[in-house]
């Protein structure tokens, strides 16, 4: 493999303003995910401590193995929604090293309305289950959950229901999950641990039960206490619901690290691997390669070769379709094919990108894709030259791709280009954005133009008086104000489309812990449809 040269000049002005901006948006981020981790109210975090409870996120760091990384899904979901408290929608989930195994490890939040279900919560839930399926991770699930969030338990319900089906169905694949029960576990909650292979109750402190004793007081008028009609000693004694008592949360935290310890796990996916190796370019100079304005274009190589080990990358037609890179890399010793954009996708592009993923297929080399489009050439010379239909083949090659498959969102992401880029409805294993990144239909302007156009058609057909400058603006503020608010990553990230948004300068540590996870599935065998010729 080829050293890729740089040609970046740290000591320009381009580049020191570029470095300043995009500093600035990973502060911003930084400072929203310590929001999210640490605004609780004093009142909620003094009924956790009065049940000794102990914080979801020290139950996680009590669970994974000292001093390794972990991966956290979707920090930000729920963002700005519902009122703006609901951090990380109410349930802290990741990857994380269990007796030198990946486990997707997730937790309830009960300092966060009790640990209630919002909408978000529910679909964060299922992103979860999905992550956990596709790359075969057992799960260490802990439960501390005050059930749906009534007020919206129309948004709740049906989809909450799947998680349910899923948890069916990791089992019929022998996807071990491990439930401790670590609060209450209501209604259709109650089903979580039912459905998990080992569930771990806490005495005093744990209960599960299909109807609390409010409902069945007023259903029955027997009065209850949540202990006696669902306790831990209930359960484990009585029920047979529950498969280990532990006197309290630290020795139930204790079991569940021994479950995992000797749960059955498959041999990972073997892909061509060599000695890791850092890159030779500093990671900070991401933030002076990203360009402020993204209407600006950048070349996606200086990206690159500060991803890539050892900075080498093996470039694959290089001389053809040029505003589409690929090539193959290393990252932390992981072999991967990258996909890259460097402009808008021509028919020999898309092609380029077509071949190239058909390769990495046959020879089992996992996909990364680095997003920065603006979509596919249009106009009356690139349709008859076929753009579609090259459009669909790579769209297709995508879609019908077996291996592993990670996305970045680094700049634009508009229009079909986003699709045939593997955008979230394509499957990637993983996806993330940075801070600068926008994803739309298309651009606030270009929308705003479309609008107007077809406005300027309808006066004319119809013999109005053409448009006046005032009636133009009053069509494009609203539409620019609109895209800008919804083309935000902080948008996008609260609705879980993406995994999270990701400081540029920690993209290649997070690609290695998504590569290794990624290989506990196996890779089965490449197959496609028809290709329009």
């Amino acid at each position: 493999m080829e050293v890729l040269p740089t040609k970046v000049d740290t000591s320009s002005r381009e580049y020191r303003e570029n470095f300043d901006v995009n500093t600035a948006l990973a502060s911003e981020l930084k400072n929203r995910l310590r929001q999210a981790r640490e605004e609780r109210s004093e009142r909620a975090r003094a009924r956790h401590a009065e049940q000794n409870k102990i914080p979801v996120r020290k139950r996680i760091e009590m669970i994974v193995d000292t001093g390794t990384p972990f991966l956290e899904i979707a920090p930000l979901a729920a963002y700005g929604m519902y009122d703006g408290k609901i951090h990380a929608a109410g349930s802290i989930s990741g990857v994380g090293i269990v007796h030198g195994r990946e486990f997707l490890i997730t937790g309830n939040d009960a300092t966060i309305k009790g640990g209630a279900l919002f909408p978000m919560t529910v679909h964060k839930i299922l992103r979860e289950q999905e992550i956990a399926m596709e790359n075969r991770l057992p799960m260490i699930i802990l439960v501390d959950s005050a059930g749906a969030y009534l007020p919206l338990q129309d948004e709740v319900g049906v989809a909450g229901g799947r998680m349910f089906y899923n948890q069916a169905i990791m089992s019929k694949m022998g996807i071990p999950m491990i439930c401790a029960v670590l609060g209450h576990c209501t209604a259709g909650g109650a089903y979580i641990p039912a459905m998990s292979t080992y569930v771990v109750m806490v005495k005093g402190t744990s209960a599960i039960f299909l109807g609390g004793p409010p409902l069945v007081r007023a259903a029955t008028g027997e009065s209850v206490t949540a202990e006696d009609l669902g306790g831990a000693a209930v359960h484990c004694g009585v029920s047979g619901v529950s498969d280990f008592f532990a006197k309290d949360e630290t020795e139930a935290l204790r079991i569940v690290r021994s479950l995992a310890e000797n749960v059955s796990v498959q041999d990972k996916t073997r892909i061509p691997c060599r000695q890791p190796r850092p890159p030779l370019y500093d990671a900070q100079e991401l933030y002076g390669v990203i360009p402020k304005d993204l209407r600006r274009p950048f070349e996606v190589r200086e990206v690159i070769a500060r991803l890539a080990d050892g900075s080498e990358f093996e470039e694959f037609k290089a001389r053809w379709g040029r505003s589409l890179v690929t090539g193959t890399a290393y990252i932390h010793g992981y072999k991967v094919g990258i996909v890259a954009n460097n402009g808008v996708l021509f028919s020999e592009s898309a092609l380029k990108g077509t071949q190239f993923i058909q390769i990495c297929n046959q020879q089992r080399v996992p996909l990364l894709f680095l997003q920065n489009i603006v979509g596919f050439m249009v106009g009356k010379e690139y349709e008859r030259r076929g753009i579609t239909k090259d459009g669909h083949k790579m769209v297709a090659a995508v879609s019908c791709s077996v291996v592993p498959k990670f996305t970045v969102v680094i700049g634009a992401a508009s229009g079909a280009g986003y699709f045939a880029m593997c955008g979230r409805p394509y499957g990637p294993r993983f996806m993330w954005s940075w801070p600068n990144s926008r994803l739309c239909i298309m651009g606030g302007e270009q929308a705003s133009q479309v609008l107007i156009q077809i406005k300027r058609e309808q006066r004319e057909r119809e013999g109005g008086a053409p448009l006046s400058e005032e009636e133009e603006e009053a069509i494009r503020r609203p539409i620019m104000e609109t895209f800008e608010r919804e083309s935000s990553p902080y948008h996008h990230t609260a609705r879980l489309r993406d995994d999270g948004i990701l400081d540029p300068v920690e993209t290649r540590d997070v690609l290695r812990t998504a590569i290794s996870v990624s290989l506990n599935a196996p890779i089965p065998e490449p197959g496609y449809g028809v290709f329009r010729m």
